[in-house]
């Protein structure tokens, strides 16, 4: 009654084809398209604009990033923080370079420096898979971390060894990060590049690329037999989840936290990201939206509920409770749903169809 395709016709390939094609996913899409670029930085607050946004944002372009490699390719990897840290430096050093490079360019440049990095390590992948892939990029997250923390080269041979990120604007005298850039601008510019990136990986996971990334990740031997070519397909799926990971990182820098660090790319954010495709869906891109939401708003409301609640629970025990609870939503989805919040929404469509009847 409410979600159901009922008169509606597919008259060519292209329709039948679209991303969203049931009217009622794209008038849900065109509503909240319409409720994050004109409701939330109309009604947003600064603080849900900085601190639960705009990390939003930049979560789910990582785990879109992390869900093409892991999710699609089958490839498993630890090394997500070490990638988003590459992008990270490689746009402080393009923009402290380059002082009139555009702040687009200098993400997207970021992203293929990434890219090319993610390319030398994705080399392994080639002769080996599963736990022991896991541990060469693991190896990959602590040697790219160390790399930048002890070579000042990266860092422009601070001091401290922690940089700021240089205010850039997009035109004119529109900033978007630096102490002149509004939380507005902020956020509707990862916004708009995140919308973006998302659509672009929609439709690389739709496409002859993506047919082989999923080849390879159910049986590689056969893949290989029907003429897919395991090198070109597996490094393509470390350069481009690298390259997302990359302007993620890059993004963390510059609109978030407004410092470029190493600490904040180490082996934490890597399993960080890891627990966003799990949670919401691998192999989904809507997965990796649903995951990042879930991440960052449970240690939100976790630190709200014993005060909402009256009960006199110290932050460090409820630091100690939000890493439980993780670890057990970990395990619930592995054993009772593998393909996480994702697959729940897609049979709770499935039901809707159906509704009122019996399923």
């Amino acid at each position: 009654m409410f979600y159901r395709e009922a008169g509606q016709f597919k008259v060519s390939y292209a329709a039948d084809q679209a991303i969203f094609p049931i009217r009622q996913d794209q008038i849900g899409m065109a509503m909240i398209l319409a409720v994050a670029y004109v409701v939330m930085p109309v009604a947003g607050s600064e603080y849900w604009l900085e601190t639960i946004m705009i990390p939003f944002l930049v979560f789910s372009l990582a785990a879109i990033g992390l869900n093409i490699l892991t999710g699609y390719a089958g490839q498993l990897s630890l090394g997500t923080g070490a990638f988003m840290a590459c992008g990270a430096f490689a746009a402080y050093k393009l923009t402290t370079a380059f002082p009139d490079l555009n702040i687009i360019v200098a993400l997207l440049l970021s992203g293929v420096a990434a890219a090319a990095v993610g390319i030398v390590f994705g080399l392994p992948s080639l002769r080996i898979k599963g736990f022991y892939l896991a541990v060469a990029t693991l190896a990959a997250q602590f040697f790219l971390i160390w790399l930048f923390a002890k070579v000042p080269w990266f860092t422009n041979y601070s001091a401290s060894g922690v940089i700021s990120a240089p205010p850039r604007a997009v035109v004119g005298e529109l900033y978007v990060t630096g102490v002149h850039a509004t939380p507005q601008a902020r956020y509707l510019f990862c916004l708009t590049l995140v919308a973006v990136l998302a659509l672009l990986a929609k439709n690389m996971v739709r496409s002859s690329i993506g047919r082989q990334w999923m080849a390879i990740r159910d049986m590689d031997i056969a893949a290989e037999i029907i003429g897919i070519r395991p090198l070109r397909t597996k490094l393509s799926a470390f350069a481009i989840s690298s390259f997302y990971c990359g302007v993620a990182g890059a993004l963390w820098a510059f609109f978030y936290t407004g410092t470029v660090e190493p600490g904040a790319f180490d082996i934490n954010r890597s399993f960080q990201i890891l627990y966003m495709i799990i949670i919401g869906g691998l192999g989904s891109i809507l997965g990796a939206f649903l995951g990042a939401g879930f991440i960052v708003l449970l240690p939100i409301v976790l630190s709200r509920l014993p005060l909402m609640l009256g009960l006199p629970i110290s932050t460090a025990t409820i630091s100690h409770i939000e890493v439980m609870v993780f670890g057990t939503l970990i395990v619930f989805f592995l054993i009772v749903e593998p393909h996480g919040l994702a697959r729940l929404w897609r049979i709770f469509k499935e039901k809707l169809r159906l509704w009122p009847f019996p399923y």
